[in-house]
């Protein structure tokens, strides 16, 4: 067994300009529109949201698990099924 990297190291955006730059341009003005509604207490939130969705995008399982609940094929329920079971409360 090793501890090895299974993908090589990537450098993770940080700042905002960072960010920016990385994201699709669909997502970009939305980036900034966020960034410029923050105030000093939610600026950092912001950051941290778009710098996860940036990590869901880049990660290659990704579009591979899109397709399969697409297709009906991941594993798990659909929510529709456990509501259903669990009924009206």
């Amino acid at each position: 067994m090793t501890s090895q990297p299974t993908e090589p190291y990537r450098v993770h955006p940080r700042t905002q300009d960072e960010i920016g730059a990385a994201l699709p341009p669909s997502q970009r003005m939305a980036f900034y529109r966020d960034m410029g509604s923050a105030d000093e207490s939610e600026i950092a939130g912001v950051l941290r949201r778009w710098r996860l969705r940036l990590e869901i995008y880049n990660d290659p399982a990704t579009t591979r698990v899109h397709n399969a609940v697409r297709q009906g094929t991941a594993p798990g329920r659909a929510l529709s099924a456990v509501l259903r079971e669990f009924g009206p409360q």
